[in-house]
C-alpha cells in the first residue's frame, strides 16, 4: 500500500505568515507539520509516498524532504498546478498507486492515533472505500457522516449543514480502491471551482461501497491560528509524556 499526502493549498486562514510559506512548512512540535503525516504513514508500514503540492512550494519540499532518505522513506513529488480541490489533488497520483489501494492524508490534519488497525482493516476490505470519523462537539463547521451501524457503512455526507445528522465528521484521512480515479472523471467543479472529495465520496455511497472507522484520541485540522496552537501544545505535552 502507497500513501499520498495533500500538501498544497493557500492557507488563508494562516494568513499572512502563508503569504510567504506554505502553511505544511510551518512548526507543529519540534517538527514542520509535514513530517507529522509522513511519520504517521511510516509508522502504519507505508513508506512508498506522494507528496502534492503547488508549484511554488514545491522547490521548498524537496529541500526540505529530499528523496525521503533522512526520514526512512522514499518520497516523490506532483505538482497540483491550480486549486482544483481535494479530488483534484488524488487525481494526480493515479500512476504513482499504480491500481494498489492507498491512503490519502490531508496535511494539515495531526493526530495521535496509530494509523496500522484501520488500514489493516480496509486491506480486508474486497472494494470500495473508507473513511475515518471523529466524532466532534461543532458538526457544523466540517462535512458530517450518517451512518449506517449495523452495516458498517456510511448512508450520506453533508458539507457543513445547519442541522447536523449526527456529531461524526469526514476527517482528512481516506483510503481508496483503484476505481477512485474513474469516479473522479464523473464529478464536476462545485461553485467554487473545485472537485471536492464529499462529491467523490456520495459516489461510492451510491454503490454502498464507503466503510468507515471512527479515529480515537485527539485529532486536529491545524489551519488556523487557533488549532496550529492547540496542535503544538498536544504535540509538547506528547514529547513531554504529559
Amino acid at each position: 500500500m502507497k500513501g499520498v499526502i495533500l500538501a498544497g493549498g493557500t492557507g488563508s486562514r494562516l494568513a499572512p505568515i502563508t503569504k510567504i510559506i506554505n502553511k505544511h512548512l510551518l512548526p507543529v512540535g519540534s517538527y514542520p507539520m509535514i513530517y507529522w503525516p509522513i511519520l504517521k504513514l511510516k509508522e502504519a508500514g507505508i513508506k512508498q509516498i506522494l507528496i502534492v503540492t503547488n508549484k511554488e512550494s514545491l522547490s521548498l519540499f524537496i529541500q526540505l524532504l529530499g528523496d525521503g532518505k533522512e526520514l526512512g522513506v522514499r518520497l516523490q513529488y506532483k505538482v497540483q498546478q491550480s486549486a482544483s480541490g481535494i479530488a483534484g489533488g488524488i487525481s494526480l497520483a493515479e500512476n504513482f498507486v499504480e491500481e494498489e489501494k492507498f491512503i490519502v492524508l490531508l496535511g494539515d490534519n495531526i493526530f495521535e492515533t496509530s494509523l496500522t488497525p484501520f488500514i489493516q482493516s480496509y486491506n480486508q476490505q474486497k472494494e470500495g472505500a473508507k473513511v475515518l470519523l471523529k466524532e466532534v462537539s461543532d458538526p457544523h463547521r466540517y462535512g458530517v457522516a450518517e451512518i449506517n451501524n449495523e452495516k458498517q457503512i456510511i448512508t450520506s455526507i453533508q458539507e457543513k449543514p445547519n442541522n447536523p445528522l449526527s456529531n461524526y465528521c469526514v476527517v482528512g484521512i481516506y483510503m481508496y480502491d483503484k476505481y477512485v480515479f474513474q469516479y473522479i472523471e464523473e464529478i464536476a467543479p462545485s461553485q467554487r471551482g473545485e472537485l471536492e472529495v464529499t462529491d467523490l465520496n456520495n459516489l461510492y455511497i451510491k454503490q454502498q461501497q464507503l466503510s468507515y472507522d471512527v479515529l480515537s484520541g485527539w485529532w486536529i485540522d491545524a489551519g488556523t491560528h487557533e488549532s496550529l496552537y492547540k496542535a503544538n501544545t498536544l504535540i509538547y505535552q506528547g514529547e513531554k509524556g504529559e
